[in-house]
């Protein structure tokens, strides 16, 4: 799959590549986009299998039929970006954006605030979540709150505010979010897609345990190179049991990939028929 004639010229930057980031960046390569995704040294999500990202750990992943590959450079991420595979670019403050000049830049970071990014840092900004007003910090909020809202593309003002509360799978909320007991080193007890038992160990921070509530399959872990602070999330529990949910993008990451698609053919002009 080579990038569509119709957007070659549309580059498109996304600042964040985990889970919710990979959804969009899954839907948007589908649809024959140009893109590079930056991140961190050492990135925190927990959802490796979905997530883009896991090429800076592994040099190259694959989510759902489409691969992602590290890169050094920025010119090495702007002659792979239109290609099938997705540049990944360890680039905390995003500079590439200043150096290529992407038509869109999209914040994933999902950090709950604004880590930096400007309405003026491409002809179109979209930004997922809370921590950004449309209209000031970019052009474009997508709402990424499960519930009615979830995906809608939001022109004035912003997206619901932080609830700090997972949203309910089958009745399970906070519990079924790994929380790190202590500081230090995560050592996994098990991998991403295991069936898990109640009271089984699933990983330990700095020798202390991190034992299951319930049953589930562990949906994500974070990687044992991350150094976590107590209380942070380091990993993932569905009580559904279902061990394909663990390598598939989620309904919430796709549901808002289709908001930020819809911005951005909203926002382009229109094709002229060639009648």
């Amino acid at each position: 799959m080579l990038t569509h004639s119709k957007f070659k010229d549309t580059l498109i930057i996304i600042k964040g590549a985990g889970d919710l980031a990979g959804g969009v960046a899954y839907r948007l390569k589908r649809c024959g986009f140009p893109l590079i995704m930056t991140e961190l040294p050492t990135p925190l999500f927990v959802r490796r299998a979905v997530a883009f990202g896991e090429a800076v750990y592994s040099g190259q992943t694959t989510v759902e039929g489409i691969a992602a590959r590290r890169v050094d450079t920025p010119e090495e991420a702007a002659q792979l970006a239109a290609t099938s595979i997705i540049p990944i670019l360890v680039d905390p403050q995003a500079t590439i954006v200043d150096r290529l000049k992407p038509q869109i830049l999209i914040d994933a970071i999902i950090a709950k605030k604004n880590t930096g990014t400007r309405q003026s840092d491409a002809p179109l900004v979209i930004a997922l979540g809370p921590g950004f007003t449309a209209g000031q910090d970019c052009h474009v909020v997508i709402e990424t709150n499960r519930g009615h809202n979830l995906g809608r593309v939001i022109y004035t003002g912003q997206a619901e505010a932080n609830t700090n509360t997972p949203g309910s799978v089958q009745g399970k909320t906070a519990s079924r979010v790994l929380r790190a007991p202590a500081a230090g080193l995560v050592t996994p007890a098990a991998q991403i897609g295991d069936t898990i038992t109640e009271g089984q160990l699933i990983a330990t921070v700095n020798g202390q345990p991190i034992h299951a509530q319930f049953n589930g399959v562990l949906r994500g872990i974070i990687h044992p190179s991350v150094s976590v602070t107590p209380g942070y999330k380091i990993g993932d529990l569905d009580p559904r049991g279902n061990v394909t949910h663990c390598f598939t993008i989620s309904d919430k990451a796709l549901a808002i990939a289709g908001g930020v698609l819809e911005a951005i053919l909203a926002d382009m002009p229109p094709v002229e028929s060639s009648n």
